[in-house]
């Protein structure tokens, strides 16, 4: 990999640190404004992030319209912007207009079993917050993480990141650091929908096209007996914030939906 300039390391945190700050200081409403109008011009000045979108989108949705997708993307990632910039201002007694969250106690029934927590989540709605409220809301967990390309802004990402109280594992050598988590009955939280190398990952199908994707968090699971609990923060445009759903029952668990009418 070409090694990057320290001048264009710092160019890029001075624009990075701006964008946070115009978007921890200004009043909410214009923060919002703000953050879709950063990420308009992200669009326009990196074309090739909405033409990778709309090629995964024929692949996928082939019947879908993609430009209404693709500028709901660009939408959510205003409102990840603005949220992680607030976090400096986030507790758990303000909390509540960000986000609220269904399914808490089944994460305290898996902590009760006393194998540890392996929440399993994804880039989708608002991954940032749900890790940050988690820890508000319950307790600090393990967050395995990925160092950016450009250090600088790595360190500033990692320290909002762990405002909140969580743990910060380098995804380079997280297996032991998860299991020794585990083994303490800890939260880790892993984001599972990301590509894998061929020694570190099984085909497996999504949308009728072969993906590869890590065993890792498979292995884990049996290894440690953990519970696994998949959940997102999701936008809700009738609420006007997330809701992070934990979902899947522990072992042993009824299922949510035996009584729904639904």
């Amino acid at each position: 990999m070409r090694r990057r300039s320290a001048l264009r390391n710092r160019f890029e945190y001075a624009l990075a640190l701006a964008v946070l700050k115009s978007l921890e200081w200004a009043p909410l409403p214009l923060a919002h404004l703000l953050a879709r109008v950063y990420t308009r011009l992200l669009d326009l000045a990196i074309p090739r992030l909405r033409q990778v979108a709309y090629r995964n989108l024929a692949l996928a949705l082939p019947d879908a319209d993609h430009t209404q997708i693709a500028d709901g993307v660009f939408r959510s990632i205003a409102r990840l912007l603005v949220a992680f910039a607030r976090f400096p201002s986030i507790r758990k007694d303000n909390l509540a207009p960000w986000i609220r969250c269904e399914g808490a106690e089944h994460f305290d029934a898996a902590i009760r079993q006393g194998r540890g927590v392996l929440f399993a989540t994804a880039h989708l709605g608002n991954w940032e917050l749900s890790a940050y409220a988690h820890a508000l809301l319950a307790s600090p967990m393990n967050v395995i993480v990925r160092p950016l390309d450009n250090p600088l802004i790595d360190a500033l990402v990692e320290r909002r990141r762990a405002l909140s109280g969580n743990r910060l594992v380098l995804k380079k050598d997280f297996a032991r650091t998860i299991l020794k988590a585990l083994a303490a009955n800890e939260a880790v939280g892993i984001l599972i929908d990301q590509n894998a190398s061929l020694d570190s990952g099984v085909f497996v199908d999504f949308f009728g096209i072969p993906a590869c994707a890590s065993s890792g968090f498979a292995k884990l699971a049996a290894h440690s007996g953990a519970a696994v609990i998949p959940g997102f923060a999701l936008w809700s445009d009738e609420e006007r914030r997330y809701i992070l759903r934990w979902k899947t029952r522990p072992p042993g668990e009824p299922s949510l939906y035996e009584k729904s009418p639904n």
